[in-house]
């Protein structure tokens, strides 16, 4: 059983970072999720794991740094927020293209621009439609909880590693500064230089030994048909983690008429508008998504088949509502899928959420 604590979420993730056996994060601070970097720089892992903890100059160098250790096969992360990863976007879209593994935290805030410091959902669609250029994608994994913040950096560095990706933490104001207790994961050691080689000598830069041909993780290919050969295997990949890698979680939706599609903050939110709801004898459910990509449209399909309705409740101005309009599409079962939501760092009622529901799905009809 792991240790006990009473924690921000923000600090979740840095305990989780060493507590994992990462070998370095690279950040810059940005409001509201400095407490990871300063949180690492308490803790100075430096002097028990060997972890190394660097503010850089920028999330653009920030973001480079993790290009270039992920490419040694080592545990790098980094964390910011959301004009920070908007910096960040570029060596995205490289580190993605070059196939290196690396975990990226965003706790997101109000925009566009610099916006507020308030919570929001509003990179949704940067995280999960690429925000770089190109045809790539992440792994988006949404916490609700401060015990998922912890839990997900491990399981981030695994999914990575898998699928030699990066992996994004989506996450918001709310979650990374509230607190709540955590049950913190036992220690794992860092892999030693010759552990990587066992493992990854196959494609990490870690100096060339004997007759073997250099490793070399660029997303560079000038060629157009061995350019279209890599997008083809990317393709590959990101199916296969839309096979295998969906998470989701359901609340009440046995015998529930109506479905509240929602994560991170606004999931928690609308588990009292549930209650709410049932106390007004309105049969009312949750579905959760856990990964944001993959999207978990085949429990959305499954549930159209009994279902009178969606809607979808969000910190933006209506991004996931696509994913579940084209899941319920997909279904061939259509079944209308409505929206409520706050921008620029409100965080919705549950009596907003209710309401809503009651003009827009129940009343409409």
């Amino acid at each position: 059983m792991g240790e006990l604590k009473l924690m921000k979420g923000n600090e979740a993730i840095a305990e989780a970072a060493i507590r994992c056996g990462c070998d370095g994060y690279f950040g810059y601070p940005i409001t509201p999720q400095s407490e990871v970097m300063e949180t690492l720089m308490v803790r100075a892992p430096w002097d028990k794991t060997g972890m190394v903890v660097l503010q850089a100059e920028s999330e653009v160098a920030a973001i480079n740094m993790l290009y270039g250790g992920g490419g040694t096969g080592k545990k790098v992360m980094t964390s910011s927020s959301s004009p920070g990863v908007s910096l960040m976007s570029e060596g995205i879209s490289y580190i993605a293209g070059a196939e290196i593994p690396c975990v990226i935290v965003n706790v997101q805030r109000g925009g566009p621009g610099l916006g507020t410091i308030q919570p929001s959902q509003a990179d949704y669609f940067q995280a999960t439609k690429g925000g770089g250029n190109g045809d790539y994608n992440l792994l988006v994994l949404a916490p609700n909880s401060v015990q998922e913040m912890s839990d997900f950096v491990g399981l981030s560095f695994e999914l990575a590693f898998k699928y030699r990706n990066p992996v994004m933490i989506l996450s918001d104001g709310a979650i990374g500064q509230m607190m709540e207790k955590v049950t913190l994961s036992d220690y794992k050691p860092r892999l030693t230089n010759e552990e990587i080689e066992k493992k990854y000598g196959d494609w990490a830069t870690i100096g060339k030994k004997g007759n073997r041909s250099h490793n070399i993780l660029t997303s560079l290919e000038l060629n157009s048909e061995q350019m279209e050969e890599n997008n083809i295997r990317f393709q590959a990949k990101y199916k296969k983690m839309k096979e295998e890698e969906v998470r989701y979680e359901e609340y009440m939706c046995d015998d529930a008429d109506y479905i509240l599609v929602a994560f991170g903050s606004c999931a928690r939110i609308c588990m009292k508008s549930i209650e709410m709801a049932r106390a007004k004898g309105i049969k009312l459910g949750l579905l959760r998504p856990i990964t944001l990509f993959p999207f978990p449209k085949k429990p959305i399909a499954e549930l159209c088949k009994r279902v009178k309705g969606f809607m979808t409740v969000e910190m933006n101005a209506g991004q996931m509502i696509e994913d579940v309009k084209l899941s319920v599409f997909d279904s061939g079962i259509l079944k209308p899928v409505e929206y409520y939501g706050r921008m620029g760092g409100i965080i919705p009622s549950p009596e907003e959420v209710v309401s809503t529901l009651e003009k827009k799905l129940i009343g409409g009809k």
